[in-house]
């Protein structure tokens, strides 16, 4: 937002305290939160990739990245 556009902002709220803004709080669009990733390497290709924490396994040290599992046809459920 501009200075120029702060400053009306800022007047209209001023005469109207309960002055939400042109488009109102009902349009805001907010993304959800990623999840939160580590930083694993692949036991095939040995590629560092970012997984979601709670989709990995007990061992890290066997974990097969999407792209390797797809290559060798085995199902990542």
């Amino acid at each position: 937002m501009g200075r120029k556009d702060r400053e009306r902002f800022q007047r209209l709220r001023d005469v109207n305290p309960d002055y939400v803004g042109y488009r109102g709080t009902d349009m805001v669009i907010t993304q959800p939160p990623s999840p939160a990733t580590e930083t694993v390497v692949c036991s095939v290709c040995n590629r560092k990739r970012n997984v979601a924490s709670d989709s990995l396994p007990e061992d890290i040290s066997t974990f097969v990245c999407l792209r390797c599992q797809e290559d060798s046809g085995v199902d990542a459920a």
